[in-house]
């Protein structure tokens, strides 16, 4: 291979070229790729901010979800509480009418059994007389002896 004034001229065109493309083409190059590198790291680090808050989120949900089961309970609790006294009020309620009730109705039989024996009295007061004017065989007046025969009732 010879060494002529065209591989000198190549070599200069070469250098040429090379110092155009240094001078006017690389530096736009290295600024896209510096910014593409610059996204890149921004978008790495946006990832990873984004799984640590996922992490950070996910407890904060397991512990929200505990809390509220946490309170769930204490309110089901409370809620079987509220529901033991409200049986036991309403219990408390029916014992006391039921005892009003039974009050009651002894106090009406207690008043029927009076009327009863008021009712015997006199009827037992005629069938005395009705006896004693068959034994006397006469008639008895019962107006006149009105007396004598609300005494015997009493003595019934």
């Amino acid at each position: 291979m010879d060494i002529n004034a065209t591989l000198f001229g190549e070599a200069i065109w070469f250098g040429v070229f090379i110092w155009i493309t240094m001078k006017y083409v690389w530096p736009p190059l290295q600024k896209a790729i510096a910014e593409r590198q610059a996204l890149i790291a921004d978008g790495l680090a946006a990832g990873e901010r984004a799984k640590h808050e996922l992490d950070l989120a996910a407890k904060r949900s397991a512990d929200s979800l505990r809390e509220a089961k946490g309170k769930s309970a204490e309110i089901i609790a409370a809620a079987e509480k509220r529901a033991l006294m409200v049986i036991e009020e309403a219990k408390q309620a029916a014992k006391v009418e039921a005892d009003k009730v039974v009050a009651s109705a002894q106090a009406e039989i207690a008043q029927q059994v009076e009327h009863a024996r008021a009712e015997l009295r006199s009827r037992v007061a005629d069938l005395v007389v009705a006896g004693a004017e068959r034994i006397l065989k006469r008639e008895v007046d019962a107006k006149g002896h009105a007396e004598m025969l609300a005494a015997l009732k009493l003595e019934l």
